[in-house]
Protein backbone atom coordinates (compact mmCIF):
# COMPACT_ATOMS: atom_id res chain seq x y z
CA UNK A 1 0.00 0.00 0.00
CA UNK A 2 1.46 3.07 -0.89
CA UNK A 3 -0.53 6.03 0.51
CA UNK A 4 -0.99 9.65 2.28
CA UNK A 5 -1.43 10.68 5.82
CA UNK A 6 -2.17 14.12 7.29
CA UNK A 7 0.04 14.60 10.43
CA UNK A 8 -2.00 16.93 12.80
CA UNK A 9 -0.40 19.31 15.39
CA UNK A 10 -0.28 16.36 17.94
CA UNK A 11 1.50 13.95 15.64
CA UNK A 12 3.95 16.57 15.17
CA UNK A 13 4.67 16.54 18.61
CA UNK A 14 4.92 12.74 19.18
CA UNK A 15 8.98 12.52 18.37
CA UNK A 16 10.02 15.38 20.92
CA UNK A 17 7.23 13.93 23.53
CA UNK A 18 8.19 9.96 23.21
CA UNK A 19 11.16 9.42 20.98
CA UNK A 20 9.01 7.48 18.39
CA UNK A 21 10.59 8.44 14.56
CA UNK A 22 6.88 9.14 13.31
CA UNK A 23 8.30 8.65 9.86
CA UNK A 24 10.06 5.20 9.92
CA UNK A 25 6.98 4.04 11.58
CA UNK A 26 4.73 5.42 8.88
CA UNK A 27 7.26 4.44 5.90
CA UNK A 28 6.92 0.90 7.78
CA UNK A 29 2.92 1.07 7.56
CA UNK A 30 3.12 1.65 4.33
CA UNK A 31 2.68 5.33 3.85
CA UNK A 32 4.67 7.48 1.28
CA UNK A 33 3.21 10.79 1.39
CA UNK A 34 3.20 13.16 4.29
CA UNK A 35 0.92 16.11 4.36
CA UNK A 36 0.40 19.00 6.98
CA UNK A 37 -2.00 21.69 6.83
CA UNK A 38 -0.80 25.50 7.27
CA UNK A 39 -2.99 25.82 10.55
CA UNK A 40 -0.88 22.57 12.27
CA UNK A 41 2.47 25.05 11.74
CA UNK A 42 0.78 27.81 12.97
CA UNK A 43 -0.47 26.12 15.77
CA UNK A 44 3.29 24.83 16.46
CA UNK A 45 4.57 28.18 16.20
CA UNK A 46 2.47 29.32 18.90
CA UNK A 47 3.32 26.54 20.99
CA UNK A 48 7.51 27.09 20.24
CA UNK A 49 6.84 30.54 21.62
CA UNK A 50 3.85 30.67 23.96
CA UNK A 51 4.15 26.54 25.21
CA UNK A 52 5.79 25.42 28.72
CA UNK A 53 8.52 23.00 29.33
CA UNK A 54 8.49 19.62 27.54
CA UNK A 55 5.60 21.24 24.75
CA UNK A 56 7.46 23.96 23.79
CA UNK A 57 10.45 21.66 23.12
CA UNK A 58 8.61 19.17 21.02
CA UNK A 59 6.66 21.66 19.00
CA UNK A 60 9.94 23.17 18.07
CA UNK A 61 11.49 19.65 17.31
CA UNK A 62 8.16 19.36 15.27
CA UNK A 63 8.58 22.49 13.29
CA UNK A 64 11.78 21.30 12.17
CA UNK A 65 10.70 18.04 11.03
CA UNK A 66 7.08 19.45 8.92
CA UNK A 67 10.16 20.11 6.34
CA UNK A 68 9.90 16.37 6.03
CA UNK A 69 6.02 17.19 5.11
CA UNK A 70 3.82 18.55 1.65
CA UNK A 71 1.99 22.04 3.54
CA UNK A 72 -1.43 22.32 2.59
CA UNK A 73 -2.14 25.57 2.22
CA UNK A 74 -5.91 25.97 3.71
CA UNK A 75 -7.55 28.06 6.03
CA UNK A 76 -10.04 27.59 8.77
CA UNK A 77 -10.58 25.37 11.69
CA UNK A 78 -7.69 23.12 11.57
CA UNK A 79 -9.75 20.02 12.37
CA UNK A 80 -12.63 20.74 9.60
CA UNK A 81 -10.01 21.45 7.76
CA UNK A 82 -8.02 17.87 8.23
CA UNK A 83 -11.56 16.22 7.98
CA UNK A 84 -12.12 17.75 4.35
CA UNK A 85 -8.83 16.81 3.65
CA UNK A 86 -8.35 13.16 4.47
CA UNK A 87 -12.03 12.76 2.58
CA UNK A 88 -10.89 14.42 -0.17
CA UNK A 89 -7.36 13.34 -0.65
CA UNK A 90 -7.97 9.46 -0.01
CA UNK A 91 -5.57 9.93 3.23
CA UNK A 92 -5.36 8.51 6.61
CA UNK A 93 -4.50 10.87 9.85
CA UNK A 94 -2.14 10.56 12.37
CA UNK A 95 -3.75 11.90 15.39
CA UNK A 96 -4.50 11.61 18.90
CA UNK A 97 -7.19 14.24 19.62
CA UNK A 98 -9.79 11.71 20.45
CA UNK A 99 -12.99 14.02 19.11
CA UNK A 100 -10.96 14.01 15.89
CA UNK A 101 -10.35 10.38 15.94
CA UNK A 102 -14.46 9.89 16.31
CA UNK A 103 -15.34 12.47 13.66
CA UNK A 104 -12.53 10.73 11.14
CA UNK A 105 -13.89 7.48 12.10
CA UNK A 106 -17.73 8.73 11.19
CA UNK A 107 -16.52 9.49 7.36
CA UNK A 108 -14.49 6.05 7.30
CA UNK A 109 -11.28 7.67 7.65
CA UNK A 110 -7.86 5.58 8.35
CA UNK A 111 -6.65 6.78 11.44
CA UNK A 112 -2.80 6.12 12.42
CA UNK A 113 -2.14 6.38 16.40
CA UNK A 114 0.76 6.03 18.51
CA UNK A 115 0.17 2.91 20.75
CA UNK A 116 2.15 1.79 23.85
CA UNK A 117 3.93 5.28 23.48
CA UNK A 118 6.91 3.47 21.33
CA UNK A 119 5.22 3.07 17.70
CA UNK A 120 2.52 3.80 15.49
CA UNK A 121 -0.48 1.53 14.92
CA UNK A 122 -3.18 1.84 12.15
Amino acid sequence: MKGKVIIDTNGLMIPGQFGVDIFSELKRLGFDTCLVLRASIRELERISVSGRGRDKVAAKMALSLADRCTVVEKDGNADDMIVNAAVYEGAAVLTSDINLKKRLCSKGVTIVHLREKTHLSI
